[in-house]
């Protein structure tokens, strides 16, 4: 497996866990309004999109890295 597809597997599954999180928060939000404060489903919005954007900020620079690793170990492999 290429290091560009290892990569792209390990986002998605980073990806789901943070949804997974997000939407846990926010059915907690719904189902206790007792207990969260007026602003809660904002902050978690913010809070857990603003995560979810910066992981894929940097996913998106390691991606061009292991497309480049994987061009100089292809070229290096066929060099005698």
């Amino acid at each position: 497996m290429s290091k560009k597809a290892r990569l792209i597997l390990t986002m998605v599954v980073i990806e789901a866990v943070l949804a997974g999180i997000w939407w846990y928060r926010a059915r907690f939000g719904m189902a206790n309004p007792d207990r969260v404060t007026a602003d809660f489903q904002a902050v978690v919005g913010q809070t857990m999109g603003m995560a979810m954007g910066g992981l894929l900020g940097i996913g998106f620079i390691l991606f061009l890295v292991a497309a480049r690793n994987d061009r100089n170990a292809a070229q290096n492999k066929t060099r005698p």
